[in-house]
């Protein structure tokens, strides 16, 4: 079975410096049949004014995936961690026993365009922790790559969460076909372009929930950008 979730009924944000979309409940923006999928609790799509950012802030038992379109964030935590997070990269923070952290746009007249995703943890009270790996276009183009997993198979960055997150480029004949457990979730949010998930044409900021499907086919992609997450039950 798969359920379209379209752009335009995700939640929505204005707060001048931040404009953020919702594809589940969040702060201000409640939906009681969007509160999450499998263990997948958050994606925001938000966009950062230059200048501008998220001031000193704390999580516990989360795992939080920053994954940067544009621009640059520039993160810093009480792990120590002072990073620059780049597109290519994926960011991993394992918030555990608790974290603090900021988030921030840096650059001049530029807007750092990025996805914060939250992902419930199999386990709790551990010590915070954090990852951040490249992952190079040529690596995800016509293919899609493992780039989030639960061991931190092919190079991947390791969550504790039973999870795994696949991303992907595609455009004009390039295809990827992906083996499922029809018993688990499989959560598929395109980022920008148009790609055709198992039948379905999904355009930019669309998703697609799979339930009991045996298969993953992505094709027909026009300049597409796309995210695949393989969720607990």
């Amino acid at each position: 079975m798969i359920t379209l979730r379209v752009s335009s009924d995700r939640g929505y944000a204005d707060h001048g410096w931040l404009k953020s979309f919702h594809s589940f409940s969040f702060a201000g923006y409640y939906d009681p049949d969007y509160m999450g999928f499998g263990n997948l609790r958050v994606i925001n799509e938000d966009r950062i004014a230059a200048g501008r950012g998220f001031g000193t802030h704390s999580h516990q038992n989360m795992e939080i995936i920053s994954y940067v379109l544009s621009g640059e964030l520039a993160h810093q935590d009480s792990m120590g961690n002072v990073k620059g997070i780049p597109p290519g990269d994926v960011q991993r923070m394992s918030a555990g026993t608790g974290v603090q952290h900021s988030e921030f746009n840096h650059a001049q007249g530029q807007t750092t365009h990025f996805l914060q995703i939250w992902i419930v943890p199999n386990m709790t009270g551990i010590p915070p922790s954090y990852e951040q790996k490249t992952f190079p276009e040529l690596d995800k183009r016509g293919a899609l790559r493992l780039v989030a997993s639960p061991d931190g198979a092919q190079g991947s960055v390791l969550v504790h969460a039973d999870a795994k997150m696949y991303a992907g480029l595609f455009d004009g004949s390039e295809a990827a076909t992906l083996a499922l457990d029809p018993r688990r979730k499989i959560y598929v949010h395109l980022i920008r372009g148009q790609l055709e998930v198992n039948g379905q044409v999904l355009h930019q900021g669309d998703a697609a929930k799979l339930e009991s499907e045996n298969q993953l086919q992505l094709a027909h992609g026009q300049a597409a950008e796309v995210l695949v997450f393989d969720l607990a039950p």
